[in-house]
């Protein structure tokens, strides 16, 4: 079916002898509300009242005719004007204007004809019935002027002469605004100040000149090159022109369209694009009159109603012919013309529409700005999908007609997978954006589980984990078997989470590390199992699948009581006494309570102690392991003020770790025995000296002296260790006291066996001696400065004031003792300190 702006009803046919055709044919029209006044060629004036059926429509034989008045023998009346303020009907007619009842059509007695007119003209716009009086404007036949008369119920005055340089042959009113044609222009006069305006040239016969007001101050002329133009009042032009065709009788408006009238058809024009909409054929026009609700064109026995469609199938009927552009520029133009509220939901549906065009035509980006604009419900557009059908519930009733699509997605599924993928695409992007809006929060139950079984059949891995990840409103009964028919059960546990199902998520996470699902989509499923019972806020369900995650792998599956948040530790206790049957997890643990959480209880320090005692001892044939967990254990050692000695003592003494017998009995203040213990049942003499330097960290000199002389005498207790003894002499000559190493050599050993310890030693004493030697001098040096400044200040005289004050407290000194400074500054001997510092 083609666009149609407007319907056409004939509503009136005028009958006459054969004779008198011609005489009683129909010149003018007016119309106000059901009433039509014909003015006929032989000065006849015809009421006629039309009648509205039940479905709106006008018909002919509705129309009722009322009375008529013959005005003369001759001449066609000119013009008819209603006044429906005051029931007049104003008839120009044999160049004079008379004032008729609108429903007698007597002649009004108080209102004498208004003679020598030859334009009639009424201003609409004081149609009010707060008006005191109806302004007309009149064109004198003798003059070239303008007069301006007040109507009112038994009386006309002209107010107002606007003087014209020619003859004008069309005029148009709105408001204080005349637009006047002469033979060659068009003008604007401003009633109330008398002024005018030259707008453009023109070269039409007077016939062919068009002069209508649209409203709102804005005027329709016939220009120049077959123009419509549009003028504002201020002499400006805000539309483009229309282009119609040469022979244009009349123009009439109702808005947001134009018509013009030729001879033999009536053309439709659009104010708002400007582009020709519709043809109606009409052979024998004569003239046209806008009316509220439509147009009336009349021949020289027919009347004719145009009434325009209703904008609403107008836009529709549009958009359904896929003229989506020329839809949406129609509904733009309605804004300022209806309610807020009509005009917004109109506006989205037919939005919704232009959408559903582009959308079929794969203009996929302005469709989804359109349905997002027009506020498009998603499951509009889930349910036209294949296999999206169950993601819709059973109760949703679309809202839109069902309309003749261009493309059947069914059709696509099975014959075109590549284009259909397109439009797959566009369902994603077009669910992603809506996600978050109003208009999807209103269905996320649905969106969400479209969006899920979208990205599980197109395999985008990527995408389905990161949406289950989150917060979503899937629906559990629609998405389980989806995700469980196309293998994907790591997105199946990640949804159960984020629904809360703490356990089946695990559980399904469980069978695929221990090989009953396939999915390959998460390279460690068993640390991704570990990381979400270390973050669950829930215990009960880490209790449940600890055992099968320290069972699995100790080292990494006590994380999940070590990488807890700060604030959701478990109790010490339970955790170790669960662990006692995963000894390396029991350890791992216990060095986080030591060094992560900084625990000073005695308990466990022992326990990592012997961990490692027990640790180490099981690693005897893996020696990098061993050498690890054995320097952890020697660190802790040393460096732990927590364990209990005899406790851990006890479990190494029966073992070859001498190193940490050693360390253990230093730790009771048994040096001596620790080191016979690193020489002779060890035997590795740097251990000896490393165990000295160790020990003496943080004491004195005179410690590390006494524990190297310890370590020289069981060098010197066997004739074995002669040669450690001479490296360990002449590697430490600052720390031996030379008198007393001496007393303590054998008398077998010669001065050349000594001799290199003997000079560094000597030298070493030397150079101590000189260093005190300076040390003396620069303190005598010090001294005597100090004297210096004694003497200067000895022979100094103090003025004292009887009002001086004390420089520090700034009180008087009222004592015979004071204190002067450097600087000659006094004060009291007890501020003198804070003056010095």
């Amino acid at each position: 079916m083609a666009f149609k702006a407007f319907t056409q009803t004939n509503v009136y046919e005028k009958q006459a002898a054969a004779k008198e055709k011609d005489k009683s044919s129909i010149h003018c029209l007016e119309c106000y509300d059901r009433n039509v006044y014909i003015g006929t060629k032989d000065a006849t004036v015809q009421h006629l009242i039309l009648s509205t059926s039940t479905n709106g429509d006008l018909s002919q034989n509705k129309t009722r005719e009322g009375r008529a008045r013959k005005l003369g023998s001759s001449n066609p009346v000119v013009q008819l004007r209603a006044v429906p303020l005051f029931n007049h009907l104003l008839v120009l007619w044999d160049r004079s204007v008379a004032a008729l009842n609108m429903f007698s059509l007597e002649p009004v007695p108080t209102l004498k004809k208004i003679q020598h007119v030859s334009l009639l003209e009424v201003c609409h716009s004081s149609l009010t019935a707060q008006s005191a009086g109806v302004e007309m404007a009149t064109s004198s036949s003798r003059r070239k002027v303008i007069r301006i008369h007040v109507v009112g119920v038994d009386r006309w005055e002209v107010v107002k002469e606007i003087p014209l340089f020619q003859d004008p042959v069309a005029l148009a009113v709105d408001g204080a605004t005349l637009c006047v044609a002469t033979s060659d222009k068009y003008l604007l006069c401003d009633i109330k100040t008398g002024s005018s305006e030259e707008l453009f040239p023109h070269n039409h016969s007077r016939q062919s000149v068009i002069v209508t007001s649209v409203g709102r101050g804005e005027f329709l002329l016939n220009g120049p090159e077959s123009l419509g133009m549009f003028v504002m009042k201020t002499g400006i032009c805000q539309r483009p022109p229309l282009q119609w065709p040469q022979e244009v009788l009349a123009a009439g408006v109702c808005f947001p369209y134009i018509l013009t009238l030729q001879p033999q058809v009536l053309s439709v024009y659009s104010m708002l694009d400007q582009q020709h909409k519709q043809t109606v054929s009409l052979s024998g026009a004569k003239g046209l009159l806008s009316t509220p609700d439509g147009v009336l064109v009349f021949t020289q026995r027919d009347i004719f109603r145009l009434r325009p469609v209703p904008l609403e199938e107008q836009i529709q009927t549009l958009v359904e012919h896929e003229r989506v552009e020329e839809a949406l520029i129609l509904l733009d133009g309605l804004e300022s013309r209806r309610s807020l509220d009509s005009y917004k939901e109109l506006q989205k549906a037919i939005t919704r529409l232009a959408g559903f065009v582009h959308f079929y035509r794969e203009g996929f980006s302005e469709a989804g700005d359109l349905f997002i604009k027009g506020e498009l419900d998603p499951r509009e557009i889930i349910r036209l999908y294949p296999n999206m059908e169950s993601c819709v519930s059973e109760d949703f009733q679309s809202q839109l007609n069902q309309m003749n699509k261009s493309r059947d997605l069914q059709v696509l599924w099975r014959e075109d997978r590549n284009t259909f993928h397109h439009y797959l695409a566009f369902l994603g992007d077009f669910l992603r954006a809506v996600r978050v809006m109003e208009q999807g929060m209103k269905c996320s139950k649905e969106v969400d589980s479209a969006l899920l079984r979208l990205y599980t059949e197109q395999t985008d891995s990527e995408n389905l984990q990161q949406f289950v990840a989150f917060p979503n409103a899937c629906s559990l009964d629609d998405c389980v078997p989806v995700l469980e028919q196309h293998g994907r059960f790591f997105a199946l546990g990640s949804l159960y989470q984020t629904h809360g199902k703490q356990i089946d998520a695990i559980k399904t996470w469980v069978k695929i590390a221990d090989g009953f699902h396939k999915d390959s989509c998460c390279s460690d499923v068993y640390g991704h199992i570990v990381w979400t019972l270390s973050t669950m806020k829930d215990r009960d369900v880490v209790w449940t699948f600890a055992n099968w995650t320290l069972h699995r792998d100790q080292e990494k599956g006590v994380q999940i009581f070590t990488k807890r948040p700060p604030d959701d530790h478990f109790m010490t206790q339970d955790v170790i006494d669960f662990l006692e049957k995963y000894p390396l997890a029991l350890l791992l643990y216990l060095e986080f309570l030591v060094y992560d959480l900084n625990s000073e209880e005695e308990r466990h320090h022992s326990r990592l102690a012997l961990a490692y005692v027990t640790q180490t001892l099981k690693e005897e044939t893996k020696s990098n392991l061993k050498e690890a967990t054995r320097g952890k254990l020697q660190q802790l050692l040393w460096d732990s003020q927590f364990y209990d000695i005899s406790t851990v003592y006890e479990r190494v003494k029966p073992t070859t770790l001498h190193i940490e017998k050693a360390i253990l009995l230093g730790r009771t203040g048994e040096h001596s025995q620790s080191l016979q213990v690193l020489v002779h049942q060890w035997r590795d003499l740097q251990a000896a000296e490393a165990y000295c330097c160790k020990a003496a960290q943080g004491q004195d000199t005179q410690f590390r002296k006494a524990l190297l002389l310890t370590l020289l005498k069981i060098y010197l207790s066997s004739e074995d260790l002669t040669s450690a003894a001479v490296d360990l002499l002449n590697n430490n000559p600052q720390i031996f006291d030379a008198e007393k190493v001496i007393h303590l050599l054998p008398e077998s050993w010669s001065v050349q066996l000594a001799s290199q310890f003997l000079i560094g030693s000597l030298r070493e004493t030397f150079h101590q001696r000189q260093m005190r030697r300076l040390h003396q001098a620069l303190a005598q040096v010090e001294l005597l400065r100090h004297k210096v400044i004694w003497m200067q200040a000895s022979k100094t005289k103090v003025r004292v004031d009887k009002k001086q004050v004390c420089k520090v407290c700034q009180r008087d000194l009222a004592e015979p003792q004071f204190a002067c400074n450097l600087h000659g500054e006094l004060t009291h001997t007890s501020c003198a300190e804070y003056s010095a510092s």
